[in-house]
C-alpha cells in the first residue's frame, strides 16, 4: 500500500463518491434504511479490503444482495435480515476453509447473463413507489408492489418526483457517454436536493440519520428462528460468494499484474458480513461497478478501498444532516440508471445469438429471477444449463464400424479379406460412456447384425461411468446371447477399475478376451475362427522378393 498512495487515496476519494448513493439507495431499497447501507459501505468495506483475496475489489452494498433480502425483511422483520447476515458469514467462512472458492467459477455465462438481467428488472421495479412519490406498498414480490404503486399514483398523481427521478437517471446515463470520469451520480442527487429544497418541491427526503456508527450488538439475533433462517441464509452466502468472486475477476481483467485468491476472498467477505450485522448493516458483496470505477480511476493496492470506507465514514459522522435531506426520488433515479446500466446490450445480443440452448438458459434465468427468486433462479438455470450440456455431450459419442485392414498383423490376400470382413467386425467407441449416451450404445449395438466375432475397440473413450460400465456388460451378453464372440481392445487404465468393479469386462479378462491392442485382438479372433473351423488354415506368402524370368510374371503378380 505504500508504493502509491497518492493515486490509491485519489481512487478511495472518486469511488466513494460515487459509491455514497448507491449506498443510500441500496440501503432504502433494503427496507432497513439509509444509514444501514452507509454502515455496510463502511464496516464491511473495510474487513473485505483488509482480509479479502482482491486487492482492488471494492465491497458494499449491492442490487442483487437488495433482490434476495426484501422478502427476508418482509418475513422475518430487520431482525431476521442481520441474523441471516451473521449466519451466510459463518458458511461464507466455511466455504473458506474447504477451499470451495474455485468451483465458484464453474457457473455458466448463460446463467450469470440471466440473472443479471432479472436483477436489473427487478431493482428498477423497486424503485417504481419512490420514484412515483407514492408509499411503498406491502409485499414481496416486485411485480405486484410496482403495479399497486402505479394504481395509487394514478388516484392521486403528483409529477414532482416522477420528473425528479427522469431527470437524475437521464444526467447519469448522458453523462457516462459524455464524460465517463465525473461522478454524475453524486452531482445529480445534490442539484435534485438543491432544487428540492429552493422550490420547496412536495418530495419525499431519507429523514433523520445517527451521526456516527451505531455501537456493536447482539440484540438482534433470533434463535428461536433459526430453522427457517437457514434457507435464506443458504441464499444470501451463495449470492455473496458468486457476485464477489465475478467481481474480483472482472478487476483481475481490467488490470495487468493483479491476481485474486478465490478462497481468501471467500473468508474476507465471510469476516465482513459476520461482523456488519452487529452494527445494524445489511449482508455485502463485492461491487461489480465501484470495483470496476476502482480499478479505472488507477488504484493499485488495498488502500483504495480502505480510503472509500474511511470518506464514507466522515461522511457518515460529519454530514448525517445533509444526506437526511436527500428526496428518495432522486436516489431512485440513481438506481434505476444503475439498473440500465447493468446490462450490457452487446453482450446480451451475442449471448441469445450463439445457440438455441444458451438463449434458452438466458431467457429462463432472467424470468425465475422476476418471478420467483435468485437462488431459486441460479439454480433452475444451473439444471437446465446441465441438461442441455449432458446431451450435447451425449450427442457426441459414436459407434462406427471400422475396416479390418490396416490393423492386420500380416499380409493377408483379396479373398483373405473378404473371408474375415465375413465373420469379424472392429467397431470405435469415440467420447464418454456414460449415462447421458449409455442408453442410446446399448440400441447402436444390439442392432450389429450377425458375424462370429466382434472387437470393440475403446482406446478413445474419454469416461466411463457407472452407467456406461453396465451397459457395455449388458450389451456383451445379449452379443454372446447370439452366440457372438466379444473381445476388448485398448481400455486405458483408468477405465479398468469400474469396468471391473461392474463385472463389464471380469468374464472377459478371465477368458483372455480382453487386449491391449486392436492387431492382437483380430490376431486372437483369427486363431479362433480357425480352430472352430470356420476359417481354413492360413498360408503366408512368400517373404523375400518376387523371382522374375523372361516372359512369365511373378508370383505376387
Amino acid at each position: 500500500m505504500g508504493r502509491h498512495p497518492r493515486r490509491d487515496l485519489l481512487a478511495g476519494l472518486t469511488v466513494a463518491i460515487v459509491a455514497l448513493p448507491l449506498a443510500l439507495g441500496f440501503g432504502i431499497s433494503s427496507g432497513l434504511g439509509a444509514q444501514a447501507g452507509l454502515v455496510t459501505a463502511v464496516v464491511a468495506g473495510t474487513l473485505a479490503a483488509l482480509f479479502g483475496g482482491s486487492a482492488l475489489q471494492v465491497s458494499g452494498p449491492t442490487g442483487a444482495m437488495t433482490v434476495v433480502l426484501v422478502p427476508i425483511m418482509h418475513q422475518h422483520g430487520a431482525s431476521g435480515v442481520l441474523t441471516v447476515g451473521v449466519l451466510a458469514g459463518l458458511m461464507l467462512l466455511g466455504l473458506a476453509l474447504a477451499r470451495a472458492g474455485r468451483y465458484m467459477t464453474l457457473v455458466p455465462a448463460p446463467v450469470v447473463e440471466g440473472f443479471t438481467l432479472g436483477i436489473a428488472c427487478v431493482i428498477a421495479l423497486q424503485q417504481v413507489p419512490a420514484a412515483l412519490g407514492v408509499p411503498a406498498p406491502h409485499g414481496d414480490k416486485v411485480v405486484a408492489v410496482a403495479w399497486q404503486a402505479v394504481l395509487d399514483f394514478t388516484a392521486r398523481p403528483s409529477w414532482a418526483a416522477p420528473a425528479m427521478t427522469v431527470l437524475v437517471a437521464v444526467a447519469m446515463l448522458a453523462g457516462a457517454h459524455w464524460r465517463p470520469g465525473v461522478p454524475f451520480s453524486l452531482l445529480a442527487v445534490a442539484a435534485a436536493t438543491l432544487v428540492a429544497e429552493l422550490a420547496r418541491l412536495p418530495v419525499t427526503r431519507i429523514g433523520a440519520l445517527p451521526a456516527g456508527l451505531p455501537a456493536p450488538s447482539l440484540d438482534f439475533l433470533q434463535m428461536g428462528a433459526l430453522g427457517s433462517l437457514i434457507a435464506p441464509a443458504i441464499a444470501v452466502a451463495a449470492l455473496a460468494a458468486l457476485e464477489s468472486l465475478l467481481s474480483a475477476a472482472v478487476a483481475d481483467g481490467m488490470s495487468v499484474s493483479h491476481r485474486y485468491d478465490p478462497d481468501r476472498e471467500l473468508f474476507g467477505q465471510g469476516l465482513a458480513n459476520l461482523l456488519v450485522p452487529l452494527f445494524g448493516g445489511v449482508p455485502a458483496t463485492g461491487a461489480i461497478a465501484r470495483t470496476a470505477v476502482n480499478v479505472r480511476a488507477g488504484a493499485s493496492s488495498r488502500l483504495a478501498a480502505l480510503a472509500h470506507a474511511a470518506i464514507l465514514a466522515v461522511i457518515v459522522f460529519a454530514a448525517a444532516g445533509l444526506v437526511a435531506r436527500i428526496p428518495l426520488a432522486a436516489l431512485a433515479g440513481v438506481l434505476l440508471a444503475t439498473a440500465v446500466r447493468m446490462v450490457e446490450a452487446g453482450s446480451l445480443r451475442a449471448m441469445l445469438r450463439s445457440t438455441r440452448a444458451d438463449a434458452l438458459v438466458l431467457a429462463l434465468t432472467a424470468l425465475a429471477t422476476l418471478a420467483l427468486d435468485l437462488v431459486t433462479a441460479v439454480i433452475l438455470g444451473l439444471i437446465v444449463a446441465g441438461a442441455l450440456a449432458l446431451r450435447t455431450i451425449a450427442g457426441n459419442v459414436r459407434l462406427e464400424e471400422t475396416p479390418l485392414q490396416p490393423d492386420l498383423p500380416d499380409d493377408h490376400s483379396d479373398e483373405e479379406h473378404a473371408l474375415l470382413a465375413q465373420h469379424i467386425v472392429a467397431y470405435r467407441l469415440d467420447g464418454p460412456l456414460f449415462f447421458a449416451a449409455a442408453h442410446r450404445f446399448l440400441l447402436q449395438l444390439s442392432e450389429v447384425a450377425d458375424v462370429s466375432v466382434i472387437i470393440l475397440r475403446m482406446s478413445r473413450v474419454t469416461t466411463i461411468d457407472a452407467s456406461g460400465a453396465l451397459v457395455l456388460g449388458d450389451a456383451i451378453t445379449r452379443l454372446e446371447r447370439r452366440a457372438i464372440t466379444v473381445l476388448v481392445s485398448g481400455i486405458r487404465d483408468g477405465h479398468h477399475q469400474p469396468l471391473h468393479a461392474l463385472g463389464a469386462i471380469a468374464r472377459l479378462d478371465a477368458a483372455g478376451q480382453v487386449f491391449a491392442t486392436t492387431p492382437e485382438a483380430i490376431t486372437a479372433a483369427r486363431a479362433r475362427l480357425t480352430t472352430t473351423g470356420v476359417l481354413p488354415l492360413h498360408r503366408h506368402p512368400p517373404t523375400g522378393p518376387p523371382v522374375t524370368t523372361s516372359g512369365s510374371r511373378s508370383p505376387a503378380e
